[in-house]
């Protein structure tokens, strides 16, 4: 018997964890402490200066803010107990088996915020762009860590989700000029078939263009993309201030353009 209680282990008050810590032990823990807190600063700086750039509204701002304190949280948790003679184990079995549980409920949800995170550090565009995403085109009117709204030419408002933009082709129109001022390059494809001679609907387009060149930052111009056997497709270059102004210019040079090009074809054909 007196064998047996021998070999039981002692437990003592000074033997539990973070008690009886050596004074190197607990000059690490403060260390850790005020890294922590330090981190926690520069990170939040950090993320408000760049909500402040991308023009994110104050709710997205604070949830970015207190993802980056939880993760700052629980490293210098898993540290502490670290240090304090806790196994480390249960902690990240805990939260590994959380995180799989979350993973896997809202797979979607995570991809998208991931994504956003990018989308805010490689800033393809901001907030009052123009930009075209696979088949949108439109003005960008914010950007969230979830999705991205895109007021349309048609003046419709459309979410797209974060991740699904990863995966299209973004055009900005940003025109990147003699950086003066900032323009915006908004181009588009106009299609017409053999009618009316190349030459005569070159000096439609250039007629056009001299009307608005006056209320425009820089003259509109134009390039052949191809010619078929049925048609000619033009590619049209209009330069904007204000991103907007292509909602009602866009239509104004199409209409004049295909009025101007009737009345060409049927004087031809006469």
């Amino acid at each position: 018997m007196a064998w047996l209680l021998s070999e039981q282990p002692q437990t003592s008050f000074w033997n539990l964890p973070f008690l009886g810590l050596t004074v190197a032990q607990w000059l690490w823990m403060a260390v850790i402490v005020a890294a922590a807190l330090a981190l926690e600063r520069i990170l939040t700086r950090y993320v408000r200066k760049l909500a402040k750039k991308t023009r994110l509204k104050p709710q997205v701002t604070n949830g970015m803010v207190l993802a980056s304190r939880i993760l700052i949280l629980l490293f210098a948790l898993a540290s502490l107990t670290r240090i304090g003679g806790v196994s480390t184990d249960w902690f990240f079995a805990f939260f590994a088996l959380g995180g799989a549980a979350v993973g896997f409920a809202s797979q979607q949800t995570i991809g998208n915020f991931i994504a956003g995170l990018y989308l805010l550090a490689a800033r393809p565009f901001k907030v009052g762009d123009l930009v075209r995403i696979g088949t949108i085109e439109g003005i960008v009117q914010e950007v969230t860590i979830n999705y991205t709204k895109v007021l349309t030419i048609g003046n419709n408002s459309i979410s797209i989700f974060n991740l699904s933009i990863l995966q299209r082709d973004i055009t900005n129109f940003l025109y990147e000029g003699d950086g003066s001022e900032e323009l915006y390059c908004y181009t588009f494809e106009v299609a017409l078939d053999h009618g009316v001679s190349a030459t005569k609907t070159e000096q439609i387009l250039n007629e056009i263009f001299e009307e608005h060149a006056s209320k425009l930052p820089k003259k509109p111009s134009y390039m052949i993309l191809r010619s078929g056997g049925f048609e000619r497709v033009y590619m049209i270059y209009v330069y904007v201030k204000h991103p907007e102004e292509v909602f009602t210019l866009r239509p104004q040079i199409a209409e004049e353009l295909f009025k101007r090009w009737d009345r060409a074809r049927g004087k031809a054909t006469n």
